[in-house]
């Protein structure tokens, strides 16, 4: 099988002495593991960034073999990881997307999500215009999973207490039901995104 559509880079994973492993979000096949040679050589290192958009190649050669991939950059996120709180946000959420979907189902919904998600941290004005599509993000995946039957998005212009009390409760549920004990390493990464949302003030 050969796919060719854009993909949300969500994790990446060294693989070898040159190559790496990563995982894509695509609207049609949904989550989707590849290699990618030359991974960790210095034209490809700055393209496979969790949060940029590829332009993804991918070739299935069978069931028991991990697909290959050649990916371009479309949409680079890297001018946004140097503010610690956007950089922060596009973590979670694409180390959330890579660990809790299964491989070859299509969420279009979640795709779609996760593109405007990722859209508002990198462009709102502060974590006021974006923390909101979080919310949303974190609700419709654990929807989607089969884990809550919550609305997928706060009520518009919800105070920012009540925001963050929001989620912490989805925190919570994500915790329990889509990560247990299996990605402590991914909680880590909730729980410096959360203590520094709480720094903002919700004047």
């Amino acid at each position: 099988m050969h796919i060719r559509e854009p993909a949300i880079l969500c994790a990446v994973r060294a693989h070898g002495e040159h190559g790496a492993v990563v995982r894509m979000l695509t609207a049609g096949h949904g989550l989707v593991a590849a290699y990618v040679a030359g991974a960790r050589g210095r034209q490809l290192r700055p393209v496979l960034v969790p949060g940029n958009i590829l332009a993804a190649e991918i070739h299935v050669r069978s069931d028991h073999q991990l697909p290959s991939a050649r990916v371009e950059l479309e949409q680079s996120r890297g001018p946004w990881l140097g503010e610690p709180l956007a950089n922060a946000a596009i973590g979670w959420s694409s180390a959330l997307t890579a660990s809790t979907l299964p491989e070859g189902h299509p969420y279009p919904a979640l795709h779609s999500a996760l593109g405007a998600l990722l859209d508002a941290i990198c462009h709102a004005p502060s974590a006021r215009g974006w923390a909101g599509a979080l919310v949303a993000y974190e609700a419709l995946l654990l929807r989607e999973l089969g884990y809550s039957r919550a609305s997928a998005a706060p009520p518009p212009g919800e105070d920012w207490p009540l925001l963050l009390a929001r989620l912490d409760r989805q925190g919570i549920a994500i915790s329990t039901h889509l990560l247990a004990d299996r990605q402590r390493d991914v909680m880590a990464a909730r729980a410096i995104l959360m203590d520094r949302l709480r720094r903002i003030s919700g004047e």
